[in-house]
């Protein structure tokens, strides 16, 4: 029994210095008995800021995830922004140089124009001149076709005063009318007319180029031409079988061949 006190009496006094350092960290209300197990106010206080800390660093990362959205955001417009400008600047630099392009197209088109008045100021004379001669010659040409070829000379005069016909179109009709003039030169021609003159009998008549000139009655008992020098038509029965053959050749009834007709002889400039 003596021996237990005396073992305990000594376990107390060894740890006596120990709850003596104890009783300088924690305070002394710490130590009161309870009925549950009392945390340290140190841990409590470790794990509170530990606690603070970490929301701390949650709302932290929090900000950082939302700026980082707003810098992905902002970096993905700038992009755009810079996409669409360069886009921009290509598209006006191609509008300057169509609108250059256009500046020297209206500057080349003013000169056109400034050279199309002196062209046409010496143009329509010329025009005016070649209808003149045109109309002289029909006058003065075998009479064959005459109220066609007339009509043809006068359509072409009444165009020459109208404001709504451009001049390349006028000259464009003259030299038409040229071109027909000088296929009659090249072909022969069968049709039914008037013998005109002052003689309005129906005939039939013969055009070999522009050389020869032959009629012949609808019944075929008289055939004629026309005499250059008389400016009048002459009966010649002796072109009855020249007629016929060519009439066949103008309808292409039969083949080309040589043909006797009334050609008047060439006359020497005076």
């Amino acid at each position: 029994m003596s021996n237990r006190t005396g073992g305990e009496g000594r376990r107390i006094a060894a740890a006596a210095p120990l709850l003596a350092w104890l009783a300088l960290l924690v305070p002394a209300g710490w130590l009161a008995a309870s009925s549950a197990p009392a945390q340290p106010p140190i841990l409590v206080a470790v794990v509170e800021e530990q606690s603070a800390a970490d929301r701390d660093a949650k709302n932290a990362q929090e900000r950082i995830d939302k700026v980082d959205d707003e810098t992905e955001k902002l970096l993905a417009e700038y992009r755009q922004l810079k996409t669409e400008t360069e886009s921009f600047d290509a598209y006006s630099a191609q509008l300057s140089r169509q609108i250059q392009s256009q500046v020297e197209e209206i500057e080349r088109t003013n000169s056109e124009l400034a050279g199309i008045e002196t062209t046409t100021r010496e143009v329509l004379p010329m025009m005016q001149n070649m209808l003149d001669t045109l109309a002289h010659f029909v006058a003065l040409d075998v009479p064959f076709l005459p109220d066609e070829r007339s009509k043809r000379v006068a359509g072409l005069k009444e165009m020459m005063t109208r404001a709504d016909v451009s001049v390349s179109e006028k000259y464009r009709r003259i030299v038409e009318a040229y071109v027909v003039e000088m296929e009659y030169g090249r072909t022969i021609e069968s049709y039914e007319d008037k013998l005109g003159g002052g003689d309005d009998r129906t005939v039939q008549l013969l055009r070999i180029g522009r050389v020869s000139l032959l009629y012949q009655t609808m019944d075929g008992k008289e055939t004629g031409y026309w005499d250059a020098d008389k400016k009048a038509w002459a009966v010649d029965n002796d072109y009855a079988y020249a007629f016929k053959e060519g009439t066949h050749v103008a309808k292409k009834l039969g083949a080309p061949d040589i043909l006797i007709v009334p050609i008047p002889a060439p006359k020497e400039d005076s």
